[in-house]
C-alpha cells in the first residue's frame, strides 16, 4: 500500500508539470491501471487527452505508443504481422505491444480493426499464424472518442464499450486553468517530465489491490447501485455485472492510491460515473429530453443510501 501511495504522489506531482488541473481524472486513470482495466477517454479536441496519457507513461517509466485510428487501418497495423527477414518469417510486433497504448479516435476505424484491438485487450495476448505472443505488463489501453463528430465513424456496440473498465470525461479548463496553461506554455513544450516511478512499482500496486478490505455492506451498496441503474425509468439497459466488478475494483484502487487499507462509501461514489455511465443505455425518448447516463448515475447515488 505504501508503494502504491508513493507512486501516485510522485506521478501526479510530475504529471502536473504538463497538466493543469484534472487531478481527479488523472487519479481515475491511475486507478484503472492499477485495477488492470482499460479507459475510454472522452473530450473535444485540444483538452490534453494525449498529454495525460503520455505524462502518466513518462512519469512511471512505461513504454508509450500512440495509434491514430482511421477507416483504412487494418487489424495487422495494430497487432503486428509476419515479415520475411533473411529468408525466414519473423513476427514484427505492432504498436499494441507497449505498456500504455493511446488509441486516438477509436470510433474512426472499421469494426474489424476495433474487434482486433478489443480482443487483444481482453486476452492480453496476440495470436498470429498459430503463435501466441503475450502483451507486456502492465498493460493499459486508453481509447479516445470525440463526442461531437458523428460523421464517418463506426460507433462501438454496447458489448464493446462494456469491455472498458472506466470512462473519463475531460472537460474544458476553467478560466484560471486556461491562464495558467498560457503562462506555462514554453515550459510545457520542453516536456519537463522525468521517470519518478518504475514498472515494478505499478506491478506491485496491482498485487496490493487485493489487500484492500471491502466490507460486505459496501458490496451490498455496490449491488444496490447497479440494480438501481437497471430500474431507472429512463434507462433501457442498466449496468452489467461487469459494471459492479469495475465499481468494486476502482474503489479498491482509489483507496490504495490514497493510502487507505479499506474501501469507504465515498470511494464508491467518486468512481461511480467512471465505472457505470458508459454501460447505461438510455431510452430514445430520454435522449430527446436531454437525459445523460452521467445524470442517471448522479440521481441513483442520491437515491441509494450508503451503509
Amino acid at each position: 500500500m505504501e508503494i502504491a501511495e508513493t507512486v501516485y504522489q510522485k506521478i501526479v506531482e510530475e504529471a502536473s508539470n504538463v497538466i493543469v488541473g484534472k487531478k481527479e481524472e488523472l487519479k481515475i486513470i491511475l486507478a484503472t491501471l492499477i485495477a488492470k482495466g482499460h479507459v475510454l477517454l472522452e473530450g473535444v479536441p485540444g483538452v490534453a487527452k494525449t498529454t495525460i496519457a503520455k505524462a502518466i507513461a513518462s512519469s512511471a517509466d512505461l513504454e508509450f505508443k500512440r495509434v491514430q485510428f482511421t477507416p483504412d487501418l487494418l487489424p495487422s497495423d495494430i497487432t503486428g504481422t509476419m515479415i520475411i527477414e533473411n529468408g525466414k518469417f519473423k513476427f514484427r510486433k505492432g504498436p499494441i505491444f507497449a505498456n500504455i497504448v493511446l488509441v486516438d479516435e477509436i470510433n474512426r476505424a472499421s469494426p474489424k480493426t476495433q474487434a482486433a484491438l478489443l480482443e487483444a485487450m481482453q486476452e492480453e495476448q496476440v495470436t498470429i499464424w498459430g503463435e501466441t505472443y503475450k502483451l507486456p505488463e502492465p498493460f493499459l489501453v486508453i481509447a479516445t472518442m470525440n463526442p461531437v463528430e458523428l460523421e464517418g465513424v463506426y460507433p462501438l456496440s454496447e458489448a464493446q464499450v462494456d469491455r472498458f473498465m472506466s470512462k473519463v470525461i475531460i472537460e474544458y479548463p476553467n478560466r484560471d486553468e486556461t491562464v495558467e496553461i498560457l503562462e506555462r506554455l514554453k515550459e510545457m513544450e520542453k516536456w519537463p517530465i522525468k521517470a519518478v516511478a518504475t514498472k515494478e512499482n505499478i506491478l506491485k500496486a496491482q498485487e496490493e489491490i487485493w489487500n484492500i478490505y471491502v466490507d460486505k455492506n459496501i458490496k451490498y451498496y455496490i449491488a444496490d447501485i447497479v440494480d438501481a441503474t437497471r430500474r431507472y425509468s429512463e434507462v433501457r439497459l442498466g449496468a452489467s455485472p461487469r459494471g459492479a466488478i469495475a465499481l468494486l475494483q476502482l474503489s479498491r484502487a482509489l483507496a490504495l492510491i490514497e493510502g487507505r487499507s479499506n474501501v469507504e462509501p465515498d470511494d464508491v461514489k467518486r468512481v461511480a460515473k467512471a465505472a457505470l455511465s458508459h454501460r447505461i443505455v438510455l431510452k430514445p425518448e430520454a435522449k430527446i429530453e436531454g437525459f445523460t447516463s452521467e445524470r442517471v448515475v448522479e440521481e441513483v447515488l442520491e437515491r441509494v443510501p450508503p451503509p
